[in-house]
Order: C-alpha cells, then sequence, then structure tokens
C-alpha cells in the first residue's frame, strides 16, 4: 500500500491542468488535475491548497497521485 504524504501546492495553471506541489517532507512533484480527486462544483487546485497524496511514477519522472484538499 502506498503511504500518503501532505504538501502545499507551490503552482498550477489552470490553462494546462498541471503543477508542482511542495512535499512537506522536502522537494516537489508534479501534479496533473485528473489527479485530484473531488466531489463538488470547485476541484481545480490553487497555489496555497493543501494537499495530501500518493506519489507514482509518470512517463517524466515522480508525479502525485489521489489528491486530496485539505482546505
Amino acid at each position: 500500500m502506498k503511504r500518503r504524504e501532505t504538501g502545499t501546492v507551490k503552482l498550477f495553471d489552470k490553462n494546462k491542468g498541471a503543477g508542482i506541489i511542495k512535499r512537506d517532507k522536502g522537494g516537489e512533484v508534479y501534479v496533473h488535475y485528473s489527479a485530484v480527486l473531488c466531489e463538488g462544483s470547485d476541484c481545480s487546485l490553487k497555489e496555497g491548497n493543501r494537499v495530501k497524496f500518493t506519489i507514482c511514477r509518470g512517463p517524466k519522472g515522480p508525479q502525485a497521485q489521489s489528491v486530496v484538499i485539505l482546505d
């Protein structure tokens, strides 16, 4: 089972649907809008959002998956 991590959205480009999460334990990870798990009308990531996620290997390196917005 993959361990959940927490972090803060460093940047997110709505037009590209992609951004960067700064991991609490250090480093950064790519995030794509399709990885966000959301129930409701506003599911887009915003700079400064606190998030919980797992890490998987993407085509260009590690990326966030199963992203849940905490605030």
